[in-house]
């Protein structure tokens, strides 16, 4: 899947690494955020041992080959600000899922927006995929204005498909075809 040139993808405002153990603290920082993990999937991490944990465990996944994971990190500070990730690879269909999350100070910078346009032509150019596709939470009007802005189409919507704390929010099913 050639896991080393995702891992060194590089735009104009950041560029992905591996993800580390190392790096623990700094992740640590948005995963541990009620407000970044309420709508991305997974549960929030309480203390650095669950980020180590789940750190371990995307490293697991990468390892497997069933998943593509990195840091995102801003140029010229060199602060990780977040993770990107392919997944959910079905061969027969030749498309993938796609992920992100941010720490929320960096919300509205362009970040998300790159880093999903370096995700896409990565996996249309070198993972030659047929589509790509996104699941968001339809409050979560940030994530799918970066699937937008990066002209994932809107294929649908699955009426109360998530309960999170107590309520029913709507998945919204984006989708981007190859160039």
């Amino acid at each position: 899947m050639n896991i080393q040139l995702f891992h060194s993808l590089e735009g104009e405002k950041v560029y992905f690494k591996p993800l580390s153990l190392e790096d623990v603290t700094e992740i640590h920082e948005f995963a541990s955020d009620p407000e970044v993990s309420r709508f991305i999937g997974w549960e929030l991490k309480n203390t650095l041992d669950e980020t180590h944990e789940h750190i371990e465990t995307m490293l697991k996944r990468e390892e497997a080959g069933t998943h593509l994971y990195a840091s995102v990190v801003i140029k010229p500070t060199k602060a990780i600000i977040g993770t990107v990730m392919i997944f959910n690879f079905d061969k027969e269909a030749n498309q993938a899922e796609i992920g992100y999350v941010f720490h929320k100070d960096y919300w509205g910078m362009g970040y998300g927006t790159e880093s999903v346009a370096l995700m896409s032509d990565f996996a249309f150019k070198n993972l030659n995929l047929h589509k790509l596709h996104a699941s968001v939470v339809d409050v979560n009007k940030g994530s799918a204005r970066i699937l937008e802005k990066n002209k994932y189409e809107l294929e649908g919507r699955l009426r109360d498909h998530y309960f999170i704390e107590g309520h029913f929010y709507d998945a919204l099913l984006f989708g981007k075809l190859t160039y």
